[in-house]
C-alpha cells in the first residue's frame, strides 16, 4: 500500500507538470510558463552578436547579448532559460565544440527540455559572410553598377546550400529532437538583409551593386526555404520572418530597420539584427509557439 500510494502521488506530480508545460505552449499563464525549461541554440542571429550588453554567462568569443530574442522571450514568460547560442556557430557546433572550452550546444538539451529555439545554417559553408563580403567588395569596384557578384559566383552559393547546408540542417534538427523528444522545437528563418530590388539610397551603406541586390535576396530566400522544408521534414516549427521583415532590411532608415547595414551602422551588429530586430524575432517566435 505505501508503494502504491507513493506511485499515485508521483503520477499526480507528473500529470501536473506535463499539464503546466502544455498550457505554457498553448497560451500559458505566467505561473505555468515559469515551469518551462527553455534552451536557446544557434548562431549570431540567435546570440544577437554585436549588441550590448553582453551576456556575462557567455564565452567572450560568442559575443552573446542579453538583448537576443531568447532573453526577450524568457523575460516575457518567465521561463527558465539556458542560452548557449554563439556567434559564428555552424550546424557542426551542435555536436562538437565551437571553441576550446566551449561545450557542444546539444549538451544543453535533454529529456526535460520543453522548448528549443534557434537560427542555424547561415554560417555553414560561410554562406552569409562569403556572399556579403564578396558582393560588397565587387560592388565597390564597380561603384554599385552591374551584377559583378552574380557574374563571378553564379550558382556557387546556391549549390552549396543544396548539397551541404540542407542535409546538415536536417541532421541538426533530428539530433535536437532525439535529445529532447517532447520539446517544442522552433527554427527561425533569417530576416531580410536586403530589399527585393536595389534602393539607390542604400549604397554605400550596403555597398552591393544594383544587379546583385536581387541576387543576394534570392540566395537568402533559398536558404530560408531549405530551413522551412527541413523543419517540416523533422517535425519542427518554422518561424517565418520573411513577410514580417519586409521593409525592415538593412537599407531601411534607423528606427525602421531590423538589420544593421555593413557601413554606417548604429551598433557593432553589422549585417545582423539590432535590438528592435531581436524583439520582433521574439514576437514571431512566441506567436508560432503559442507562448504567452
Amino acid at each position: 500500500m505505501p508503494f502504491r500510494a507513493a506511485a499515485t502521488r508521483l503520477s499526480a506530480v507528473a500529470v501536473a507538470t506535463g499539464t503546466a508545460a502544455a498550457l505554457a505552449l498553448t497560451g500559458a499563464t505566467p505561473a505555468s510558463a515559469a515551469n518551462l525549461s527553455y534552451v536557446a541554440l544557434g548562431d549570431s542571429y540567435s546570440a544577437a552578436s554585436g549588441n550590448f550588453p553582453l551576456d556575462p554567462s557567455a564565452p567572450l568569443l560568442c559575443a552573446r547579448s542579453t538583448k537576443n530574442y531568447a532573453h526577450v522571450i524568457a523575460g516575457r514568460i518567465g521561463a527558465r532559460l539556458t542560452d548557449v547560442s554563439c556567434g559564428g556557430a555552424q550546424t557542426k557546433d551542435f555536436a562538437g565544440s565551437q571553441y576550446l572550452g566551449v561545450a557542444p550546444q546539444l549538451d544543453a538539451v535533454g529529456p526535460g527540455t520543453d522548448v528549443v529555439t534557434m537560427t542555424i545554417g547561415g554560417n555553414d559553408n560561410n554562406t552569409f559572410i562569403s556572399s556579403i563580403l564578396a558582393c560588397g567588395s565587387l560592388g565597390v569596384l564597380t561603384a554599385g553598377y552591374g551584377s559583378p557578384c552574380k557574374d563571378v559566383y553564379g550558382s556557387t552559393f546556391d549549390d552549396a546550400i543544396e548539397s551541404k547546408t540542407r542535409p546538415a540542417v536536417e541532421a541538426a534538427l533530428r539530433a535536437v529532437k532525439n535529445k529532447a523528444p517532447r520539446a517544442k522545437v522552433a527554427i527561425l528563418g533569417y530576416p531580410w538583409i536586403v530589399p527585393a530590388t536595389a534602393d539607390p539610397s542604400c549604397y554605400p551603406k550596403m555597398p552591393v551593386a544594383s544587379g546583385d541586390v536581387p541576387y543576394l535576396r534570392a540566395l537568402q530566400g533559398h536558404l530560408n526555404r531549405v530551413v522551412q522544408q527541413e523543419a517540416a521534414a523533422t517535425g519542427a516549427v518554422f518561424v517565418d520572418m520573411a513577410t514580417a521583415s519586409e521593409g525592415h532590411d538593412a537599407c531601411a532608415p534607423i528606427g525602421t530597420r531590423w538589420i544593421e547595414p555593413l557601413l554606417f551602422s548604429t551598433s557593432l551588429a553589422l549585417v545582423h539584427p539590432n535590438p528592435l530586430g531581436e524583439s520582433k524575432m521574439a514576437d514571431r517566435t512566441m506567436a508560432a509557439l503559442h507562448l504567452r
